[in-house]
């Protein structure tokens, strides 16, 4: 169930699986870093590298692990990053610290750390080290001049103003580092009750920006700057991902596909979610990457194009799904954490598997769609929206669209009737499908957002439209 003695790796296209060389290791935290691809075993304890180019793993055996000698235990290692000097570091919540792990001398230091359940960190212009804790209400922040192994020297607590949650129980979700801006920005929940984001402005010591989320985003977890310095989020309750622009005040959101139904061994349940988790900006362009949880899929969000492509995962494991006995293929892979490198890679661990993954994400498509980019239609009227398909390599799939009207990416009482359901290619042809959108009375006025597209087993590439109901 947890350590994939059962699942050998497979592929797809675009997605390769690589079984790592111990048993049992369920991998979460990954780093990519000149040419190695770096992860830590939540079970086994050890730091682990793998070359790209030699296709050779090396491992370090972490000098404290409480979880080695624990039959059932684990320490979940949410973060791994390294620094401006290649040294990796990564979170270990079971005793409460950050490690270092210096590659040319191949050495382990540790630092107690007062965050309950450390699980995401990033790095100021000065090499300062910023993280948060699962279960903190704070900031922290490491002085790395002042930090020494085995120690909390130079590590302080930034408390944040969490009066709006009230007596909710209340979770941090990730933070990422503007040092263009200098400032920082952390997500904080009360999971499928309330969420809101902060900003801390790194020279005035001080949170000057609180974003309070609406009502259907109540479970902000991922966060990511894009090139503009739009924060992007994934909510972790949901099927939505969303921008917030900090110059017009304003949230826009997005939504992934529908839950596939190969999960659920045939038939995608109506309460399913696809789970968007941690979200991150490509080193090399001005892409966004996340992992959608239990959608199995990672997917790539281009903030200019708004155009969504997802990559199936070809791992499944039947323990986490609901599985019906007789079905043949049900299950995920559980790939919790991931991490973009250079030219579109993507690797990813898989909990409870005992692989890596990879995208090849710059690896040609096989299609393309454009649409629109907006619509108006009135509630109980129709509007059409052009979608057009064109096929570089040859095409079979089906179309497939998702909004957010509903947190899953149904519709709801809405109603959407394609020209077509499925769609034939030859390599070169290209072809236009009509969607017909009748909104429902009981919608709201307002704008929404329609993603439509077309999918195989493989990929789904999906549009977003925005839809503004009057």
């Amino acid at each position: 169930m947890f350590c994939g003695s059962e699942g050998q790796p497979q592929s797809t296209e675009f997605v390769t699986e690589i079984a790592l060389p111990s048993e049992c290791e369920m991998p979460l935290a990954v780093e990519v870093d000149e040419g190695s691809v770096w992860y830590v075993s939540t079970k086994q304890g050890t730091l682990g590298s793998y070359d790209t180019a030699t296709a050779q793993f090396e491992e370090h055996t972490i000098p404290s692990w409480p979880a080695r000698s624990d039959p059932i235990g684990y320490s979940m290692s949410w973060a791994a990053k390294a620094d401006d000097n290649g040294n990796v570091w990564f979170t270990d919540d079971r005793q409460k610290a950050l490690w270092k792990f210096e590659k040319s001398s191949k050495h382990f230091e540790i630092f107690s750390v007062p965050a309950n359940l450390p699980a995401s960190l990033d790095f100021d212009a000065s090499g300062n080290v910023y993280f948060i804790g699962v279960q903190s209400q704070s900031i922290f922040f490491g002085d790395i001049s002042k930090m020494r192994n085995g120690t909390s020297d130079g590590i302080a607590e930034i408390s944040l103003p969490v009066e709006a949650f009230g007596n909710l129980r209340i979770t941090t979700g990730s933070l990422v580092v503007d040092n263009v801006n200098k400032n920082v920005w952390v997500s904080l929940l009360a999971f499928q009750q309330k969420g809101q984001l902060f900003r801390y402005d790194i020279d005035s010591g001080k949170v000057d920006k609180i974003v309070d989320l609406p009502d259907d985003l109540r479970s902000p977890v991922g966060l990511t700057l894009d090139g503009s310095s739009n924060v992007w989020v994934t909510d972790h309750g949901t099927n939505i991902f969303f921008k917030y622009d900090l110059a017009m005040d304003r949230i826009t959101k997005f939504v992934t596909s529908v839950a596939s139904p190969v999960i659920y061994g045939g038939s995608t349940p109506p309460n399913a979610y696809t789970l968007p988790y941690w979200i991150e900006k490509s080193p090399d362009e001005n892409a966004l990457w996340f992992n959608e949880h239990t959608g199995n899929k990672i997917a790539r969000f281009d903030p200019e194009s708004l155009v969504l492509t997802e990559y199936w995962i070809p791992s499944q494991n039947r323990h986490w799904a609901l599985c019906p006995e007789n079905a043949a293929t049900c299950g995920m892979a559980n790939a919790l954490q991931f991490s973009a490198g250079p030219n579109g890679e993507i690797w990813f661990s898989e909990w409870t598997e005992n692989k890596l993954g990879k995208v090849e994400g710059s690896r040609p498509l096989p299609f393309s769609v454009a649409a629109q980019d907006e619509v108006s239609v009135r509630r109980g009227d129709s509007v059409e929206i052009r979608i057009d398909i064109d096929s570089s390599l040859g095409f079979n799939g089906t179309m497939m669209a998702a909004g957010t009207f509903t947190p899953t990416g149904l519709l709801g009482d809405s109603v959407g009737i394609f020209s077509q359901d499925s769609i034939s290619l030859d390599k070169g042809e290209s072809k236009q499908v009509s969607y017909i959108f009748t909104p429902a009375e009981s919608v709201e006025t307002g704008d929404y957002t329609i993603m439509i597209g077309a999918a195989n087993e493989e990929v789904s590439i999906l549009k977003a439209v925005n839809v503004h109901i009057v």
